[in-house]
């Protein structure tokens, strides 16, 4: 038998010898930052709060990057690397809805970046890639350079507009909308002051299964229809032309 008065046990290694710390690096520092927005929007984004969710002293992040400036401009390259790009070469339609939906989750997981995406004056690769791929998708399905053009601003207006409105409605989902509409018609809503609400919020709104999220295909499914529209049929002329809405 063995004698455990006389058994030594070997003293565990410290915490850092074991689970040793990911070394700091400019792509640590955007993921900190996009951390630190996910959790409490742009203006909780400070040097401070950043170095705090690195474990590190402030000026040290100074050593990754130079300024806020290119905070910014790096989480907003990596807000984009998440997003699916269209394939180019692919069916045009089902690849700008891939990546409508895929944009939309993103902005979902990250509504901080819906106005920060397009005002960043220093684009990094993954923003340059998503955009080369959209516009090259579009371009291989045969719409002109300016109905290219048309396309991509109204395909991003669309999604981000749609991204913004998810994120500011007091509705969190299907089942809360009951509790957020009816103390709001029982104080508001007038019969007589407003029918036509009051009409489309009980025969609409309210009723079981009712979802806001699932107007975004729908309203998908109308832009794409309308794009489709411009290319180019049988007599070779882009019908968008013919009608005067683009010229080539």
């Amino acid at each position: 038998m063995t004698n455990s008065a006389h058994e030594t046990t070997a003293p565990s290694p410290p915490a850092a010898d074991v689970h040793e710390r990911t070394p700091l690096s400019r792509e640590r520092v955007v993921q900190g930052a996009t951390a630190v927005a996910d959790a409490g929007g742009l203006s909780g984004l400070t040097i401070r709060s950043l170095a705090t969710e690195l474990g590190i002293k402030p000026m040290s992040v100074y050593h990754y990057v130079a300024n806020k400036d290119e905070i910014l401009d790096g989480i907003v390259d990596l807000v984009y690397s998440e997003i699916e790009p269209p394939t180019v070469g692919g069916e045009w339609r089902p690849e700008m809805q891939r990546r409508a939906r895929s944009a939309r989750l993103v902005l979902g997981r990250h509504p901080w970046s819906i106005a920060l995406l397009q005002s960043r004056l220093n684009p990094g690769p993954a923003t340059l890639r998503h955009h080369d791929a959209v516009i090259g998708t579009l371009r291989a399905a045969g719409f002109s350079i300016e109905a290219t053009a048309h396309a991509f601003a109204l395909l991003d207006s669309y999604i981000h507009g749609f991204a913004l409105s998810e994120a500011s409605l007091p509705i969190g989902g299907p089942e809360t909308v009951a509790e957020i509409v009816e103390p709001m018609m029982a104080s508001f809503f007038s019969p007589d002051a407003y029918p036509h609400l009051l009409e489309f919020t009980m025969e609409h709104i309210i009723k079981p299964g009712y979802d806001f999220g699932a107007e975004f295909e729908i309203g998908l499914d109308l832009i794409l229809d309308g794009l489709a529209s411009w290319l180019p049929d049988d007599s070779d002329e882009p019908a968008a032309k013919r009608h005067g809405t683009a010229r080539t």
